[in-house]
């Protein structure tokens, strides 16, 4: 499945499913096919995404340099939370809701 975020003040983002899902339960919601985030709850959604980027970061989680050289870049949650934190900011400044699958 594809997730398409839409909003009037943006363009769209798409992503994949499973980190689709990652998303909304990131934002405290159960993954569906439709959804929407009303312009007042942008806020909050914000902060969780920010939140769980910051988690994801912290020090505790860092692997040592040296397994860091071994192992491929991967794609972290700071890099797939994003495009849509930016999308969120904007819908907010302009009033808009964001959803999906609609």
């Amino acid at each position: 499945m594809l997730y398409r975020f839409r909003s009037a003040a943006t363009g769209d983002v798409v992503m994949l499913g499973a980190n689709g899902d990652e998303l909304l339960r990131l934002l405290g919601r159960e993954p569906s096919a439709q959804g929407i985030v009303e312009a007042a709850a942008l806020p909050d959604a914000i902060a969780r995404l920010q939140a769980a980027v910051a988690s994801a970061e912290s020090p505790a989680e860092t692997p040592a340099d040296d397994q860091a050289e071994s192992k491929p870049a991967s794609v972290g949650l700071r890099q797939r939370v994003w495009p849509v934190v930016e999308m969120f900011r904007r819908a907010q400044a302009a009033g808009e809701p964001v959803v999906w699958g609609v």
